[in-house]
């Protein structure tokens, strides 16, 4: 059996709001496979936004630990965790995130460049994603000149660019229509399949369910249900 990708035993994440502390997750431990395909669920407050970010090392939480990848997040550093992030996750904003003066190349290209690659070694692989996602003939268009659904596949190519072992998702078919969210649903689950990263969204969209192998509900900062597909697609 696979070690996990992810390992969470039994985290806390407790935030000092003025004089008063919010407990935003309660004792979470849950093992994430590789090449996962899933979703953390639960209405606003619930505890996912917060989880996503701990997995992703954006945040540290304040009791337990966190293990990706085989490496403890909990003993790096601002720096390290920085570098980790942008040689093993990619992340997928609801908001895109797009540099806006920047083409569809060169928002791809970014993050190889953060990494230290020069332009002339990358370009292919640059282009490979750009295609892979179907944006080749807008290249060289800026995020202003894309529709919603065209930014957020400039996003999941620029998560995707750098071959991460992980992308986190957060709330990424919030801000589009129903045919362009299942357009990117069934091309984030196309790149999983065939990139073998794994895919963690924290969402609101049902649509979202449809596609996720395994779904875990929040409530509370607590874990409600942790659910999974069997192999002929129903949940177990």
């Amino acid at each position: 059996m696979k070690e996990p990708l992810i390992r969470i035993d039994r985290v806390v994440k407790v935030y000092h709001i003025g004089e008063q502390d919010f407990t935003a997750l309660h004792e979470i431990s849950l093992d994430i496979e590789q090449e996962a395909f899933m979703s953390f669920v639960g209405p606003s407050g619930s505890g996912k936004t917060t989880l996503l970010n701990l997995i992703g090392g954006l945040d540290k939480p304040t009791r337990g630990e966190i293990v990706c990848g085989g490496t403890r997040l909990n003993d790096m550093s601002r720096e390290e965790l920085a570098r980790f992030r942008r040689e093993n996750i990619g992340f997928i904003f609801q908001t895109y995130n797009l540099l806006p003066v920047y083409s569809v190349y060169e928002n791809v290209l970014f993050p190889l460049l953060l990494n230290g690659h020069r332009e002339a070694s990358v370009r292919r692989q640059v282009m490979d994603m750009v295609e892979k996602v179907g944006l080749a003939p807008e290249a060289k268009k800026n995020p202003t000149q894309l529709s919603g659904g065209q930014c957020q596949r400039v996003a999941i190519a620029r998560a995707l660019v750098k071959n991460p072992s992980l992308v986190l998702a957060d709330e990424p078919t919030a801000n589009l229509d129903a045919e362009n969210s299942l357009q990117i649903l069934e091309l984030m689950r196309e790149m999983n399949r065939e990139l073998r990263a794994a895919f963690i969204f924290s969402t609101h969209d049902e649509r979202v369910t449809r596609f996720a192998q395994r779904e875990v509900g929040l409530e509370d900062g607590r874990v409600i249900w942790d659910k999974r597909r069997n192999g002929v697609g129903e949940w177990e």
